[in-house]
């Protein structure tokens, strides 16, 4: 199956860190089918305990609330391991770490979701920096991919989920609010 705007968004059945505390529950599997009814940002980031990535996730998790308004959950998702996701979230943001970050974060070890989605560093082994918006019926909305070195926006995540939920055609630089194009 080819990743296309339009067309299923890939299935998935991954560890987790949802309702973790300590060791019970770490690894409970999350899989896409878990979030029909919503909208979904599931997001992919190369590395735990890196420098841009704990930026992106922490912005987020300051924001969930917002996103939480528009019936949609938040997802994110490396090619590292369970236990690491694990004493990432454990550690103090002071310390680079994401302590305190409000949704769960899936392991992606055998790296077949990062293949399925289109952002797998073959040669590193690890996921590229890739976004995808997935409605309530499990169909991509959205696919971003950006370089390593550079964070996404919170702002225009919200942003775009919001004019996908208008159902209707948005102009460039749309902002809720704003008039819909007619025809």
């Amino acid at each position: 199956m080819s990743l296309q705007v339009g067309n299923p968004a890939p299935e998935f059945k991954l560890p987790s860190t949802k309702d973790a505390t300590g060791a019970k529950n770490l690894g409970k599997e999350i899989a896409l089918s878990d979030y029909r009814g919503k909208w979904l940002i599931f997001f992919f980031y190369p590395l735990d305990f890196t420098f841009v990535c704990p930026t992106e996730i922490t912005a987020l998790s300051e924001r969930v609330d917002e996103f939480k308004e528009f019936d949609t959950e938040i997802l994110g998702c490396s090619t590292d391991s369970i236990f690491s996701h694990w004493a990432w979230l454990n550690t103090p943001r002071e310390k680079n770490g994401i302590a305190g970050t409000q949704y769960p974060l899936v392991a992606d070890f055998t790296k077949e979701t990062a293949r399925a989605y289109g952002v797998l560093n073959e040669e590193s082994g690890t996921a590229q920096r890739g976004l995808f918006i997935i409605d309530p019926d499990g169909i991509l909305k959205y696919a971003v991919v950006t370089d390593d070195s550079i964070g996404r926006s919170v702002e225009e995540t919200l942003r775009v989920l919001q004019a996908l939920q208008t159902g209707g055609l948005c102009p460039a630089e749309w902002k809720p609010g704003k008039q819909l194009l007619t025809v």
